[in-house]
């Protein structure tokens, strides 16, 4: 894998057979601008400056890694956190929105329009949008406005307009495709920052490339704390932006094995999980091919999760290649051993997780059992307070 970054994806944005670009023209002329400022600007002297600087000053970055004494003594595996919760706004989605929002600030954009599911890719882009002084427009599925309450004020608060949308499931498969059908109407003036590493090209290699500080930092820090690379990396996948971010740094270290971790929600029953690599065929949606759950006539199928970032009918291209050359384990989670998972970090650890994140810990916490003379490096990739009248709500408190 050598020169990995250099040469994945190809030009045309192909992960294999996965990814490209599937779009009406005129859009295509504007993804195409997008892709020629990212490889001019973002590599620039004063680009890559300017980002540091954010990174460092604004973000709080480095976020540390953790080792969970008290859980890894419970669970018989030694476990660390790459503790992205404590990153400014709460989650790893800073890394690429104030990277998206500086290259939209380049390129003279005044607006910024994305989706969200959890909320936190909102926040987030919200976030960035104040910094830069841009106007912030979000999409948001009417049944994660309810659920996720605490994020939606957030983004109101920091100036953001928040748009509820009311069609199909009204989670975010449809919230993206409300977001899309507004950036058609000005492109010109607008841009599309997209919450993951999917969509047309260039945005699964630009999201990834932004998110590679999490694996960065998270490989140099874990060998100065241990002496050795961690044996295990494990991440939550629903686009895959995160657990692309973490892979990134290890995917040429054969002796760590990589783990990605699915919704598998209430059951493998249609429209009760989320698991695109397990259950998906090869499709289109959103402008680029991956893995999709969809039905015979080839339209999405419903998704669920009981983490509102992870109920996507796809999942990134560079997923799907990673899945097909093995070099990436995709695995799944229940949403009860996501709850118990969520409950027993927050009381042995006293860190509260989002539901997103609590997937890896708990597969982590699962995969422990058959590992117990091996690390397990956890990417935390956000927090739960946006999580935890729902969960009390539905769920109740453990004993």
């Amino acid at each position: 894998m050598s020169n990995y970054f250099k040469t994945v994806p190809t030009k045309e944005g192909f992960f294999g057979e996965y990814g490209g670009s599937f779009i009406p023209p005129q859009l295509q002329e504007e993804m195409d601008k997008i892709t020629d400022a990212y490889f001019s600007i973002s590599k620039s002297h004063e680009f890559i400056s300017e980002l540091r600087s954010i990174r460092k000053h604004f973000q709080g970055r480095p976020t540390p890694v953790y080792f969970c004494k008290r859980l890894s003594e419970k669970a018989g595996s030694r476990i660390y956190l790459k503790r992205e919760d404590l990153n400014h706004s709460g989650a790893h989605k800073l890394n690429h929105c104030m990277g998206e929002a500086l290259l939209a600030k380049y390129l003279g954009k005044k607006k910024l329009i994305a989706e969200t599911g959890a909320g936190q890719h909102g926040v987030a882009l919200a976030t960035a949008a104040a910094y830069f002084g841009l106007e912030c427009e979000i999409h948001m599925g009417e049944v994660d406005i309810k659920k996720e309450h605490p994020n939606v004020v957030r983004m109101k608060i920091l100036g953001a307009k928040v748009v509820p949308v009311s069609h199909g499931l009204k989670t975010l498969k449809e919230a993206v495709d409300s977001a899309f059908e507004a950036y058609l109407v000005d492109p010109i003036n607008s841009i599309y920052c997209i919450g993951s590493v999917v969509g047309p090209h260039p945005f699964p290699m630009m999201v990834r490339d932004f998110q590679r500080v999490v694996g960065i930092e998270a490989r140099e820090q874990f060998y100065e704390m241990t002496g050795e690379l961690p044996d295990n990396v494990v991440a939550c996948v629903g686009g895959g932006s995160n657990a692309a971010g973490i892979f990134s740094a290890f995917l040429e270290d054969d002796e760590v094995s990589l783990w990605g971790v699915e919704p598998a929600g209430r059951s493998y029953k249609t429209g009760d999980h989320a698991c695109s690599m397990k259950f998906g065929t090869t499709g289109i949606i959103h402008g680029f091919r991956c893995k999709v759950l969809q039905d015979e006539k080839g339209e999405p199928s419903p998704v669920y999760s009981v983490a509102s970032g992870l109920d996507y009918p796809g999942v990134g291209p560079e997923h799907c290649m990673l899945n097909e050359k093995k070099r990436v384990n995709y695995v799944d989670a229940t949403d009860k051993e996501t709850i118990n998972a969520f409950y027993e970090l927050s009381r042995l650890e006293g860190i509260i997780p989002a539901l997103e994140s609590s997937h890896a810990v708990a597969y982590a916490i699962k995969m422990s059992k058959e590992k117990k003379r091996e690390s397990i490096l956890v990417n935390l990739s956000g927090r739960g307070d946006k999580d935890i009248d729902f969960i009390v709500d539905n769920y109740g408190l453990p004993e």
